[in-house]
């Protein structure tokens, strides 16, 4: 009899958790098919002249040193809202107090905008899309000479009301300058350091380096402007989305473009082993292996001046507590010989070496490869 009430607690208890799992599983269905059917085709002309106003005014604040041009955008009543705007608000002192430092001007900024996915809600709809920006500058005492760089961004963004009625509740994006955003920066003897930089003559490079130059422009990213050309190498994994992608982009530079061999410790198989992949392990492996010798190490204070004998190829480690938390790749210089870097995570193309990472705590570790 024991045995028997058993087998029917055990029944009623496994039905009973059968019938919940349905339900939960068909809810969850329901609701899955009301997402998937909530996507509208991303080529909204309505709502991408939006978007793209708000890419404008922006810019817009940056260039004149004005946040106030962004407040009508954001909902200033609302928590995530506050934060999305002084993310700007941030942003716009950081680069006008970075331009101070390196003795430029910002003279224009370009930009494209790329909506990928729309979905709608209750009050509005959450939109993703990227960016893809062009920064002009000229130093103050040479004014006629046009300096240049780009930067990919991918956005995530909530928006309240319609048509006239739009305002932006919350975002998040892949910032490129994020990491500087709280930093005090000091000018007086760095900017006479810099502004007296003289150009640079890369002709005489060796054939690897050449190589390894032209894949890092080839597949930097810069959001994918496919008109641009570029893009990820699609036979490589993007690790973006699980970690970040800058050093297995830096590994894949290493491997295409300056032809060192693969081998069990850096390697990529499938998936890239652990030196291939992250940042600190690459550094490691590239110093203690003789492909690579470390220049200068220290602040930014400490090193600016090394910097200058970097070349295409040689890697900027970009340390944090210790840690090697970003890596780069040199590839070129502007105006004044200032090293210019390429990267994943976000995405940069010829982008002053330190721009994005100007906070107090960031170290720096400049590596001279050998190709």
């Amino acid at each position: 009899m024991f045995f028997v009430i058993t087998i029917r607690k055990k029944v009623l208890i496994f039905l009973t958790v059968f019938i919940i799992i349905s339900l939960l599983t068909v809810t969850g269905l329901g609701i899955y098919r009301a997402a998937s059917l909530d996507v509208i085709n991303p080529n909204n002309p309505e709502l991408t002249a939006y978007i793209e106003d708000v890419i404008k005014k922006r810019y817009e604040a940056i260039l004149e040193n004005n946040p106030e041009y962004l407040k009508p955008f954001y909902h200033l009543k609302s928590a995530n809202g506050i934060n999305a705007y002084d993310h700007q608000v941030k942003k716009i002192k950081y680069l006008y107090e970075w331009s101070a430092k390196q003795g430029v001007t910002l003279t224009d900024i370009d930009y494209n905008v790329t909506v990928r996915r729309i979905n709608h809600k209750a009050n509005g709809c959450a939109v993703n899309f990227s960016v893809f920006t062009t920064y002009s500058y000229a130093y103050k005492d040479q004014p006629d000479v046009t300096n240049g760089f780009k930067t990919g961004s991918y956005h995530s963004m909530d928006i309240s009301g319609a048509n006239d009625n739009r305002i932006i509740q919350r975002e998040w994006y892949t910032d490129p300058f994020a990491d500087s955003l709280n930093a005090n920066l000091k000018t007086d003897s760095l900017t006479t350091i810099i502004t007296a930089g003289q150009p640079k003559d890369f002709s005489s490079l060796n054939q690897r380096r050449k190589d390894a130059l032209a894949y890092a422009e080839k597949y930097s990213g810069g959001s994918l402007d496919v008109s641009e050309g570029f893009l990820y190498n699609k036979k490589y994994k993007n690790y973006n989305y699980s970690g970040g992608d800058c050093t297995n982009f830096a590994s894949q530079v290493l491997y295409e473009g300056g032809k060192f061999k693969m081998n069990g410790t850096w390697g990529y198989f499938k998936e890239g082993t652990k030196a291939w992949v992250n940042a600190n392990a690459l550094k490691d492996y590239l110093l203690y292996s003789g492909r690579a010798s470390t220049v200068a190490y220290g602040t930014y204070s400490q090193v600016l001046k090394a910097s200058y004998l970097l070349q295409p190829g040689d890697i900027i480690a970009y340390c944090k507590k210790g840690k090697v938390a970003h890596i780069s790749v040199v590839a070129g210089a502007d105006s004044k010989g200032y090293t210019l870097v390429n990267c994943h995570n976000a995405d940069r193309f010829k982008v002053p070496w330190d721009l994005g990472w100007s906070d107090s705590g960031i170290t720096f570790r400049l590596i001279h490869v050998h190709y």
